[in-house]
């Protein structure tokens, strides 16, 4: 299209922003200083491999609960009882969601009060100051450093785990939201395969090496401390809720670059602020009370709690004793589980990748499907494989595909939907409701699925089947596909399912939006 009479062509449409270094670099930053302490936690405390006591005394432990034995021999003079030793392990592995829960109720407070990315930031305290205290719980014979250190990192995790999606959801243009959103649960990912690759018994995974493979958190928040303040904070933020309309457009033109018509998408901001000032700020209160938006808040629930509740966490309880039971030898089987770590790593990216051409639904729905019949073959094989002996490795392909599944759909897009089904109004109550349902039931699936396990064994995937199928009949039915949409075209949406008229000025608004844009008035001279 060209300007009449000039033959000069217009400015490219913000509809079509592109990666420019900024914008990548910046989510870079972001993501491998936040997200990767999520999936580098929640992994390294279970990955270590199994070595024996030196004492003789002792079953065999791994190289963590062995420190824990050894420091109570030192301090009491006797090893601890099984029941002991399992109330406090399980003591250390709860303490990470428990921080995680603990975050995602003052992540709001924080995000509101410091932005995006100075929440960001301050976070890394989280992080640096319980690498060093793990790193030195060793020298220190102190494992009790190590269980205060997993709620640090526990809080860590819970405020990166909702302000990184925030962040990178406000600072991508609409037709990269989706690839960029799903950063998050790629450097998830990173974190937990990393974390594997460390803890092989040949590098960190040892006696000798564990207090340097927890210390390593500390590392990518050293890292972000250095790089991020270099980087802009959100426009939108800075816009709708700091009213800082040049601070906006300058941090625009830095991620969107000099060939991009910065003053539609300021327009695009504009009309959302109009309409969140007619519905006014929502706490998490309101947020349960809100009929415009009682639809989207069921939506966030329902996906967080079917990301947790569909199975991954049994799967890779399972894993070591299917990889065993098919003949791969039990010191061999780490290098199994650094295998589905790279293929889980594989398929988010391909999901990052494909996310904006095939739309969040077909991925939600097809990565369900993939997961709930897995779970049926898996208890299938599991059930038959001590009379047919074959069916173990069945067992792994099983255990290879729900990995796949996982990593296409429930795992990577929630981050994406989230972010875009509620307004910059309600988006921090919103991600303190999402933080609270995923840590919750995380600790729920943590706390319950070994006494699951125990009472019905292979059966208990068959219950993860019935809650795939559920979660996927409910995306079905009620999520919309949002590629390719302005948060107020997705709020549109979702108007008639709430029973809500939607203002028409905002139709008007998007309308025009298409048309060829001229600057408009600044903030004070524009009728709101």
């Amino acid at each position: 299209m060209e300007k009449k009479g000039t033959g000069t062509p217009l400015p490219t449409t913000h509809m079509k922003g592109s990666l420019k270094p900024t914008l990548a670099l910046t989510t870079l930053s972001a993501s491998f200083g936040s997200a990767f302490q999520y999936g580098y936690n929640i992994s390294v405390i279970n990955t270590p491999h199994k070595v024996g006591t030196s004492n003789g005394w002792g079953p065999v432990f791994q190289v963590f609960k062995s420190f824990y034995n050894d420091t109570y021999f030192e301090r009491h003079g006797k090893s601890m009882d099984e029941n002991s030793l399992l109330l406090l392990w399980s003591c250390t592995v709860s303490m990470f969601p428990l921080g995680g829960l603990l975050g995602s109720l003052i992540v709001g407070l924080m995000v509101n009060k410091w932005g995006r990315k100075g929440t960001l930031l301050i976070n890394n305290v989280f992080a640096v100051t319980p690498a060093i205290l793990m790193g030195v719980s060793k020298v220190a014979r102190a494992f009790e450093l190590i269980i205060f250190s997993r709620v640090l990192v526990g809080i860590c995790a819970g405020i990166s785990y909702s302000a990184l999606p925030m962040y990178l959801g406000e600072l991508a243009p609409k037709n990269l939201r989706g690839a960029i959103a799903t950063m998050t649960e790629v450097f998830v990912i990173v974190g937990i395969l990393l974390a594997q690759i460390f803890s092989l018994q040949a590098i960190l995974g040892n006696a000798t090496g564990w207090p340097i493979l927890l210390a390593l958190t500390g590392v990518p928040a050293l890292i972000q401390l250095l790089s991020l303040p270099f980087f802009p904070e959100s426009p939108r933020y800075t816009l709708i809720e700091k009213g800082d309309e040049e601070t906006a457009r300058r941090a625009l033109r830095r991620l969107r670059g000099c060939n991009y018509d910065v003053e539609a998408e300021m327009e695009e901001m504009r009309e959302e602020e109009r309409k969140e000032q007619a519905e006014g700020r929502l706490s998490v209160l309101n947020l349960f009370t809100f009929r415009p938006l009682r639809w989207q808040l069921i939506s966030i629930i329902v996906l967080m709690a079917g990301q947790q509740l569909s199975g991954i966490n049994a799967v890779n309880y399972y894993a070591d004793i299917i990889y065993t039971s098919a003949g791969v030898d039990p010191t061999q089987s780490q290098y199994v589980t650094v295998g589905s770590g790279v293929i889980n790593l594989v398929m988010t990216i391909v999901s990052a990748v494909a996310v904006e051409r095939l739309g969040r639904r077909i991925l939600l729905l097809s990565g369900y499907g993939i997961c709930g019949s897995a779970c049926v073959v898996l208890t299938v094989a599991l059930l038959l494989q001590s009379t047919v002996p074959e069916l173990s490795y069945l067992g792994i392909i099983c255990v290879f595909a729900y990995i796949v599944g996982h990593s296409i759909g429930p795992s990577p897009v929630p981050s994406v939907v989230r972010t875009e089904i509620v307004l910059q109004s309600s988006r921090t109550a919103a991600f303190t409701v999402d933080g609270a349902v995923h840590w919750i039931f995380n600790f729920i699936v943590g706390l319950a699925f070994p006494s699951i396990q125990v009472a019905i064994g292979a059966y208990s995937f068959l219950v993860f089947t019935t809650l795939c199928l559920l979660t996927a009949a409910y995306i079905y039915v009620v999520i919309p596909e949002t590629k390719g949409k302005t948060f107020v075209e997705i709020n549109c949406a979702f108007a008639k399912r709430n029973g809500v008229e939607f203002p028409e000025g905002s139709q008007v608004t998007i309308a025009k939006m298409a048309e060829p844009h001229t600057p408009s008035l600044p903030a004070q001279q524009t009728a709101f």
